[in-house]
């Protein structure tokens, strides 16, 4: 298949976990390296579209607060993870940068952007989830680089 995570068997997986899911090397020799942040075990269990939203504007916003390298943070369709998308940032720097956007989550007031102005759909959010995702996620720090059960 040519997408790579159609080519992981999500049966062998065991979330959470973070895992390097590609990388590319660019004609001017900048490579890009993109991260599966897996949240739920796939075909098991989900996170609820409200927290996947809000998840996403937060840590799309907080993380650039820890590195200057993330270019995209996006929702997996199967509302089990994210997908993020750096400018040459090594999983070491990755996992440090995402453990304190996960603590700054859960300091946060709310959600940034989450209105009328700044987003398709304002009102479809929830901090409160959102919170109770990374705080899970969070408390799982130890497993993250363990990718198959």
């Amino acid at each position: 298949m040519n997408v790579e995570s159609f080519n992981l068997d999500h049966r062998a997986v065991s979330a959470p976990y973070v895992r390097v899911a590609d990388r590319k090397e660019l004609p001017g020799g900048d490579v890009l390296v993109k991260y599966d942040v897996r949240f739920c075990q796939p075909n098991r269990d989900h996170l609820e579209m409200e927290a996947v939203h809000s998840v996403e504007h937060l840590c799309a916003e907080l993380m650039r607060n820890h590195t200057d390298r993330l270019i995209d943070f996006s929702p997996m369709g199967c509302q089990t993870g994210f997908y993020a998308l750096t400018l040459g940032l090594e999983p070491r720097d990755f996992l440090t940068a995402l453990e304190a956007t996960c603590r700054d989550i859960l300091e946060a007031t709310e959600v940034p952007a989450a209105n009328e102005v700044q987003c398709g759909w304002g009102a479809h959010h929830s901090l409160p989830a959102a919170q109770e995702a990374v705080r899970a996620f969070l408390a799982a720090r130890q497993e993250w680089e363990q990718v198959m059960a």
